[in-house]
This record gives structure tokens, C-alpha cells and sequence, in this order.
């Protein structure tokens, strides 16, 4: 007897059920659309219950961050009061250094060994070649400075994904709205990332049409997801900092202008042995669509 391999729940499949959601589909038409292509009905209501699970979670968070709203202009953790151990959405972080100038923030513990490894395994096949935003049309671009490899996630794509941006929200006490998805990036062997600010530059003509998505960058988190045996610290040249790449720790900076005089320039050391990957996470001013 041959034996039946079960279909699939691709990210291919999950973007189109959530674009099928955007436009006001019922839950019966997605199901039906996806048995008459040839989807069983197990794993279709199984696909459709994940989207909105997904979308459950972000909705929570957004209307939990708009009660209290965003801690003044800029992404900020609740650490005023010398706070070093926070609750985000359940999930407790801890603070292990900071810097007022540049603001830079130290997290261990964001995200568990488990979700660093689901979150590796879900980018895997789809990663490709790095690229960088053409400044001089708004698009993207192969750049040599940065060499390694990476794909991005819809905001909310998973329940994991989900989960993961609303702890973030949280913990920073900015809505998940105002965030792009997740970039998760893989440097091998001699990858790396030279110093660069994560602003776009207003002076560029390409970042007219960056901009219209949701205003200016304000903040960057970088979580690492794989730490490699020797090399890949986040540095920032200005400040003479090196942040380590320990698995399940996250670098916060935040930038309140687009300007050098932030002291945010910063880069990705080459890797010298083993591999990392990492998830940046990149904060808007304004809602990002």
C-alpha cells in the first residue's frame, strides 16, 4: 500500500491565506478555495487556524500598547527605575547592560534555545543573498559591505512570529504595527555586515518612497538566534563597543534623528569560525505597511 504523505503548511501557503484575510474573505471561502486546489480539509481549517491565531496575538498587543501608548518619542524598556529583570508578555527578560548615549540596551533571555531554533529552521529554505536599500531609488540591492544571507517574515506569519512581536512590543513598549517584519540573516564563515547607520538618509532621493511605508526608523533590535564559535559581535565603531553573540540575547538601539550625531553606526565583525544568525526586528515612527 502506498502511503500518503501529508500536505504541507508552507509560508507560501500562510501568505496567501492572511493577503485572503486582508481583503475581507470569510474563514468557509478560504477553506473552500483551498479544497477545490486540492488541499485536504484537515490541513486547510488546520492553516486558516494558525492565521488567525497569529492575528489574535498581534490584535491583543496592539490594543494592550494602545492604552498606555508608546513611552514618549522613541522605543524605550521600562528600566528607568533600575529595573534589570522585565515581564513581556509573560516572558521574563533581563537587562544586562545599558548605555544613555548612544541608547543601547542589553538583553539576555529573550527568547528561549527552543524559539531560537524554530525561528533557524522556519528561515532556512528561504533564505537568499542579503541585500541592502538602493539609495537612489528606494529599492534593494546586492551591496558588497554586506555578505550574508537572509529573508524577512510577514508581521504576525506564524504563531511563533506572532509571539515573538508581541513580546517585543512589550518589552520596548512600542505597537507591533509600528515594526517591520522580522529579518532573519545567516553569516558563515568570513560573513559580515561593515558599519552602517539603519536610518534612511532624507538627503537620498530613493528614500521618498521608503518613507511613505511608515515614517522614519527609530530603533533596531538584534536578536541572536546562533551564536558562532569565534567572531560576529555586533560593534559600534563611534563608542568603541562590541555587543557578544550569545544565543538567546538581543542588542537594543534606538536613534532619535537621522544623523551620525546619534553614534549609532554600527556593523557586523566577520565570523571567524562557525555561523551566526540573528533576527532584526526594525521600529517605525509610524504605523509600517
Amino acid at each position: 500500500m502506498t502511503k500518503v504523505q501529508p500536505q504541507p503548511i508552507t509560508a507560501d501557503l500562510r501568505r496567501w491565506i492572511a493577503s485572503q484575510l486582508d481583503i475581507g474573505a470569510t474563514a468557509q471561502d478560504i477553506v473552500l478555495s483551498m479544497q477545490a486546489s486540492g488541499w485536504s480539509p484537515g490541513v486547510a481549517q488546520g492553516a486558516l487556524a494558525e492565521a488567525l491565531d497569529s492575528r489574535a496575538v498581534l490584535a491583543a498587543a496592539d490594543a494592550a500598547m494602545a492604552k498606555v501608548g508608546p513611552a514618549g518619542h522613541l522605543p524605550e524598556p521600562a528600566i528607568a527605575d533600575g529595573s534589570h529583570t522585565l515581564v513581556a508578555a509573560g516572558h521574563t527578560v533581563h537587562v544586562a547592560c545599558s548605555m544613555r548615549r548612544p541608547r543601547v540596551v542589553v538583553f539576555d533571555d529573550l527568547l528561549t534555545a527552543d524559539e531560537c531554533e524554530a525561528l533557524v529552521e522556519l528561515a532556512r529554505p528561504r533564505l537568499a543573498r542579503s541585500e541592502t536599500v538602493d539609495h537612489a531609488t528606494g529599492g534593494n540591492e546586492v551591496n558588497a559591505a554586506r555578505t550574508s544571507e537572509g529573508m524577512f517574515f510577514s508581521r504576525g506569519e506564524t504563531p511563533l512570529i506572532a509571539h515573538v512581536e508581541a513580546r517585543i512590543a512589550a518589552l520596548l513598549n512600542w505597537p507591533v504595527d509600528r515594526g517591520e517584519g522580522l529579518q532573519v540573516l545567516r553569516y558563515g564563515p568570513g560573513a559580515e555586515y561593515r558599519p552602517h547607520h539603519d536610518y534612511f538618509d532624507p538627503a537620498q532621493p530613493g528614500s521618498t518612497s521608503v518613507l511613505r511605508r511608515g515614517g522614519q526608523r527609530v530603533a533596531t533590535l538584534v536578536i541572536y538566534l546562533k551564536a558562532p564559535a569565534r567572531g560576529g559581535a555586533t560593534v559600534f565603531p563611534d563608542v568603541d563597543l562590541d555587543v557578544a553573540p550569545v544565543r538567546g540575547s538581543a542588542v537594543f538601539f534606538s536613534y532619535d534623528k537621522p544623523h551620525a550625531s546619534t553614534r549609532t553606526l554600527h556593523g557586523g565583525a566577520p565570523v571567524f569560525e562557525g555561523e551566526k544568525w540573528v533576527a532584526t526586528k526594525w521600529l517605525r515612527e509610524d504605523v509600517f505597511t
